[in-house]
């Protein structure tokens, strides 16, 4: 068992992972830049450093920093959350060749992985259907519009490299394909340092679902089932739920063993993600592999009962899973949302000072915060501010205890995104289990700012 682990991340994830080490008497070390020096996180570790300037790149992206904290606290392992450097090779290479265990997988099978056009190769070969789209990376406009003629507009334009929705574009003709070609490749060349691109067909009325899968390091393979996350905005996800309430057992089964047989494909190890687009028909294609812990993780933890943070900390150390697939079971239903600082209305972010905080309790409700009452938002990082989940037996006793608890929350001084996750939840399509990608496009019509 690792003794003290260095947590290369902020805000709730970073908290989330402190209480777990807690649970299994880790010492834990917490990270932060100048302006976080008062979050929560901060005091809940056993020890916090000081890692630079407010801005990312002075700050949380400071790998050599990272390291030499690491180093001087004597940490034997660094978990590094989700976002930042959870999916930088170069990262894990580094806590590689400094001695310090890299709480994921190798630091190859994340390179490959990063690359959305690797990836789709990397499932062909294990038989894992994929969305129609290009096999190699896409380096001028001329040869997008090509592709996009032969099978067909609309596609997705996508950065080869990309993530969170930077660099995607839906195109629905070639001359917007044309501008959104050079307008997207220089966004993913600031962004990632790549600027090439690759296209897939758009699959009409899809959902977004994923299957977690644990893996150690002697090939045991496990999924914990799925996770359900089309309701999105931009491209980045609102609102998750577990089980699915679209797919059959059948299709369930089927996308499970893909999942497994992927993992195996590419030797991976850890926590991880392989998510899919779903058709009205339960036809699934690979969309992408996280090589990380997911923000959406607690709703599979609710549901199966298994930490999946314990899991990944077991598996960094050596240990092999202690349950096959027969043994993880699912119980009920859980649904989160992510709670943003920003406009109801245009999305914008909304930093400033949280006047007033009142946060919901109950049996079945759970919160992961990264703020409290006073805290500052500030604009250097992701307007994810909270994350609210609720569990029921039912689906329909979850989405009751979620309105419930949405109805209690109160955020004040800053405007965020509460009304409208209000009004996902009372649309009859919600209800049903409508939750296509395009849901809130189609069901969400902004009445006010507060």
């Amino acid at each position: 068992m690792l003794k003290k682990i260095l947590i290369a991340n902020r805000g709730e994830i970073a908290a989330r992972i402190i209480r777990t080490c807690k649970k299994l008497g880790i010492q834990s070390v917490a990270v932060f830049s100048e302006a976080d020096q008062h979050a929560p996180y901060v005091r809940m570790a056993d020890e916090s450093y000081l890692i630079g300037k407010p801005r990312v790149n002075e700050s949380y992206l400071n790998i050599e920093k990272i390291i030499e904290i690491a180093q001087h606290t004597s940490v034997e392992a660094i978990h590094p959350g989700y976002g930042l450097l959870s999916e930088h090779p170069r990262f894990a290479e580094a806590c590689k060749e400094a001695g310090i265990v890299f709480i994921g997988p190798p630091s190859e099978v994340i390179a490959k992985m990063g690359s959305k056009v690797e990836a789709r190769k990397e499932m062909e070969k294990a038989g894992v259907p994929v969305v129609p789209g290009t096999t190699d990376a896409i380096q001028t406009v001329e040869e997008a519009v090509q592709f996009a003629t032969e099978v067909g507009y609309p596609v997705m334009l996508k950065a080869s490299s990309g993530g969170g929705g930077i660099g995607m574009e839906l195109v629905h003709d070639s001359e917007g394909l044309k501008k959104a070609f050079e307008s997207n490749s220089k966004r993913a060349l600031a962004f990632f340092g790549d600027g090439t691109m690759f296209i897939e067909k758009k699959i009409e009325n899809a959902r977004h679902i994923e299957i977690q899968i644990m893996a150690d390091q002697f090939g045991n393979v496990v999924h914990l089932f799925e996770r359900e996350c089309s309701i999105q905005r931009r491209h980045q996800k609102v609102l998750e739920e577990a089980p699915s309430p679209f797919l059959s057992e059948k299709t369930r089964k089927k996308m499970g063993a893909a999942a497994i047989q992927a993992a195996k494909t590419i030797g991976y190890y850890n926590a991880g993600t392989i998510e899919f687009l779903v058709d009205e028909d339960e036809n699934f294609y690979f969309l992408e592999m996280n090589t990380r812990l997911q923000v959406e993780h607690p709703v599979t933890e609710e549901i199966t009962g298994i930490d999946i943070v314990e899991q990944q900390i077991n598996i960094a150390a050596g240990q092999a899973l202690h349950f096959d697939q027969a043994d993880v079971q699912r119980h009920g239903h859980a649904i989160e949302v992510r709670i943003y600082a920003e406009d109801p209305v245009n999305f914008f972010p909304s930093p400033g000072q949280i006047t007033k905080l009142i946060v919901p309790e109950g049996i079945g409700i759970r919160n992961e915060l990264a703020v409290e009452e006073k805290s500052m938002v500030t604009p250097y990082y992701d307007p994810m501010i909270a994350k609210l989940i609720a569990t029921g037996n039912t689906r329909e006793e979850a989405i009751d205890k979620l309105s419930g608890a949405l109805r209690q929350y109160k955020i004040e001084g800053i405007k965020t995104n509460l009304p409208l996750l209000k009004e996902i939840l009372k649309q009859e399509a919600f209800q049903t289990g409508n939750t296509l990608t395009s849901f809130i496009d189609t069901y969400y019509i902004p009445q006010s700012t507060t």
